[in-house]
């Protein structure tokens, strides 16, 4: 299955494709991520508890059970079981309401125990997620699936939304706790390890995360968009040179990164400091999984779009070694949500690539290549990874704007089946419940719901 999802600017996980942030000029913050929805409650916790951590199986239903909370969507149907935990971490005294899709996707504080900065202003909320899935030179398996790692890109998008009132914040306590706990990606044939797009009212950042070779922890490094920047990820990674004393305007570190991150490309030889920054892309991803422009066609067909007067080539040697695309880049206009849905919904429109176009696209204009039949496997190369995709089960928009309140300010876009044939609904941050017309599952037609209204 593949998927699109994200926070800020981002394109959610039924299945990915890719990811976006924008961050229009400072004093007036308007970040967005991309990637059906669940509302989570405020909640406060014994304390000395124990929070369930439970294997992620990235399809449906992807949990089952009333230990994460009360909610309708999650309770067992006649064909399900309660899921089990494969262990626990302590659980914190309180936890965010926030929403869920496959991953977390949008907090809000909803409690008078908000923590300040110590000079008493408020940290940012609102904060939103949007993932893709990557290569990785390593890979591991979960507990109780072969592995001894705890933590799936889900799990810890779900804990960063209980836990974390600002981006930075989300990042730090994921990279804490996959170290600590050891990290598993998907192990799909998009790859072992993840990306996330993760950002609040004034800040963003692109967050990549892999299993080390033990598989017992994590490796991973996160790098602040800057303010008048977008980033696009595509199934790949793409942070280059950490340089890890470069600071914000702010003067907060620009870059993050596990000390395993540096370490183990040393004792396997991969790197050293004398040969100069890291560049984390070369070092730890395993390249654009499928074939050739699988991921860069779209880094490019997303800058294409908000960034023209970049004027990037469409087609480079090998993505790893010519860096053919930059992680951000300023866009040539602001970013509105209709910007980026566009950009989601992108078959390549108008340029070489056009999938609407050729004897493949039929009398009816269709960029709906699907895979299979007799002469699968046997027939030599592979259809365009176009943006827009047929087969994403949903797909998100994440707003998160500064100067409203934390219950309105931030807005979850979200809209099921593919980009191109999906209407984006807002659900703002403070909802807390989602109508019963949203659910509707794969399990049985309900065209009531908008999960099969738009199919």
């Amino acid at each position: 299955m593949d998927r699109e999802r994200e926070a800020a600017y981002h394109p959610k996980k039924s299945h990915r494709t890719a990811n976006w942030d924008h961050f229009p000029p400072r004093r007036r913050h308007h970040p967005c991520s991309l990637h059906s929805s669940t509302c989570f409650a405020i909640q406060d916790h014994p304390a000395g508890s124990m929070r369930p951590v439970f294997f992620s199986p990235e399809t449906y239903p992807r949990y089952v059970g009333t230990a994460r909370g009360n909610i309708s969507a999650y309770v067992k149907t006649a064909r399900q079981s309660d899921f089990k935990p494969i262990g626990y971490i302590p659980q914190v005294p309180h936890t965010f309401a926030y929403h869920e899709e496959t991953y977390g996707a949008l907090n809000e504080k909803q409690a008078q125990w908000y923590t300040c900065h110590a000079n008493g202003l408020p940290l940012p909320q609102q904060v939103g997620i949007g993932e893709s899935t990557c290569s990785g030179v390593f890979g591991t398996k979960a507990i109780g699936q072969g592995g001894k790692a705890l933590l799936s890109v889900d799990a810890l998008s779900q804990l960063a939304m209980e836990r974390s009132s600002s981006a930075r914040d989300a990042v730090k306590l994921m990279g804490s706790l996959a170290e600590e706990y050891g990290f598993y990606g998907a192990g799909s044939f998009e790859g072992s390890a993840e990306s996330l797009m993760v950002t609040d009212p004034t800040e963003g950042f692109i967050f990549h995360i892999l299993p080390d070779p033990t598989g017992t922890s994590a490796i991973w490094a996160a790098m602040r968009v800057p303010d008048d920047h977008i980033g696009v990820v595509a199934n790949a990674f793409v942070i280059r040179d950490l340089n890890m004393s470069a600071v914000t305007p702010d003067g907060l570190p620009a870059f993050l990164a596990s000390a395993s991150t540096f370490s183990v490309a040393e004792s396997k030889g991969w790197w050293h400091a004398s040969h100069g920054l890291l560049d984390f892309t070369s070092v730890y991803s395993d390249g654009e999984y499928a074939h050739k422009y699988y991921s860069g066609r779209r880094m490019w067909g997303a800058y294409r779009m908000l960034a023209p007067s970049l004027n990037l080539s469409p087609t480079y040697g090998e993505y790893k070694r010519d860096r053919p695309y930059p992680p951000t880049a300023k866009p040539d206009e602001k970013v509105t949500v209709a910007a980026i849905a566009a950009v989601m919904r992108s078959y390549y429109e108008g340029t070489e690539f056009d999938q609407t176009l050729g004897p493949a696209a039929g009398p009816w204009g269709s960029p709906d290549h699907a895979y299979g039949g007799s002469a699968d496997g046997k027939v030599k190369g592979n259809w365009e990874r176009t943006i827009g995709l047929w087969r994403t089960s949903d797909s998100h928009i994440v707003q998160s704007r500064s100067w409203l309140p934390d219950a309105i300010g931030g807005v979850l876009w979200w809209g099921p089946h593919a980009a191109p044939y999906t209407v984006y609904v807002p659900f703002i941050a403070g909802l807390s419940e989602i109508s019963p017309a949203t659910l509707g599952h794969p399990e049985a037609m309900d065209k009531r719901t908008l999960f099969w209204a738009v199919r």
